[in-house]
């Protein structure tokens, strides 16, 4: 068969060599390509053939969704007893919050979700307008899960499981960026006593335990407050996590003011623009961008950190689990609570941080090897 002329610049492209384009190329470059590499390979391999199927069995096949006591559970499967998470279900998400008041709580998450839109996506069709609703949505959400003017009002006291934490989570990583970011700023400032006031307050915050703070918050606190005063415990732990985390903002944010180059401040003050301006316009943005790991970082601490306020008596998931379990019906299923609890917080991490990712590559300017 004779092959076909083309005239110059019209020859198809040929099809790339076998073994260098898909998914072989990605299982030769990732998994084989040394003989190290391909020795670790079948070796993990191995070990997820001896994990996965003992593993799955228990949280899946084998496992019971619906049960009335753990008794019952064993009576129907051998794996998890997942009946337990079942029934306690709704102590896990609200806490002590009063069952006919829970819609609150669920159109508060609805409405967090809505304000988190508008800031996290930039090419959101009316992004400018909902931003707005997003600066509200914190005195929109006190006003549902607290009451008043119109809702029934309750107690913090009754704040308690998964609700507990994203209160106590969100309102540490909204509160705790602005804070650092100033905080930052006033450990290079040229006034020497705010850089003086700055540089103590973050390293004594760093140099003390969380849990310590907490402990203070909690309990000496009220020997410096005056006779008959009262100053709400969720009040105290919000405001001693968002300084906590303030401090940890401050330290990775300076670290990208220093990694500034000196010219871009110089290209700012050529341009006329006053302090505040180019720090705004020029200086930050960048300082910011470099430092988007080192802050997500620290939010996914902070959030898992939120655990400790079971020290102080409040009931967050783990509190409630312990106390769940102290029922004779489901004593021994520490396990189940445990996954449970775990999954939650690896789903909200690893959203933080792929959420970090997408954002680096977003702002990504220089060269980058794909």
């Amino acid at each position: 068969m004779e092959n076909p002329t083309y005239a110059p610049g019209e020859h198809p492209d040929l099809k790339p060599p076998v073994g260098q384009t898909g998914v072989l190329l990605w299982l030769h470059k990732n998994l084989f390509s040394s003989p190290f590499n391909v020795v670790l390979t079948l070796f993990t391999a191995y070990m997820l053939y001896l994990l996965i199927p003992p593993l799955s069995g228990w949280l899946f096949f084998d496992s019971v969704f619906v049960a009335d006591s753990r008794d019952h559970c064993r009576e129907l499967g051998t794996g998890a007893c997942w009946g337990f998470i079942d029934k306690r279900l709704g102590q896990f998400t609200y806490g002590f919050y009063p069952q006919e008041e829970r819609w609150r709580v669920d159109l508060t998450f609805v409405l967090f979700v809505l304000a988190l839109l508008p800031v996290l996506w930039d090419k959101l069709p009316n992004r400018k307008n909902l931003i707005w609703f997003s600066l509200a949505f914190p005195f929109i959400g006190a006003w549902l899960l607290l009451g008043g003017f119109g809702l029934t009002p309750v107690e913090t006291t009754r704040f308690g499981g998964f609700m507990l934490t994203m209160v106590i989570g969100v309102t540490g990583i909204v509160c705790s960026l602005p804070i650092g970011i100033v905080l930052a700023l006033g450990r290079q400032s040229n006034l020497h006593i705010i850089r003086w006031l700055c540089t103590g307050f973050i390293e004594f915050i760093r140099g003390v335990p969380l849990i310590t703070l907490l402990f203070v918050a909690s309990t000496m606190l009220n020997y410096f407050l005056p006779p008959g005063t009262t100053f709400n415990l969720l009040l105290r732990v919000l405001i001693m996590v968002t300084l906590f985390s303030s401090a940890y903002i401050a330290e990775v944010v300076r670290g990208g003011l220093q990694a500034i180059p000196k010219g871009q401040h110089e290209a700012a003050d050529a341009m006329g623009l006053k302090y505040w301006a180019s720090m705004r316009l020029v200086v930050l943005p960048q300082a910011l961008k470099i430092s988007i790991p080192g802050i997500v970082n620290t939010f996914i601490g902070l959030f898992k950190d939120t655990t400790l306020v079971i020290i102080i008596g409040l009931l967050d998931p783990l509190g409630i689990g312990r106390a769940s379990l102290s029922d004779i019906k489901w004593t021994g299923l520490s396990t189940e609570v445990y996954v449970f609890i775990a999954l939650f917080f690896f789903i909200c991490c690893f959203s933080m941080s792929r959420y970090s990712i997408y954002l680096e590559k977003k702002l990504h300017t220089g060269y980058r090897e794909d």
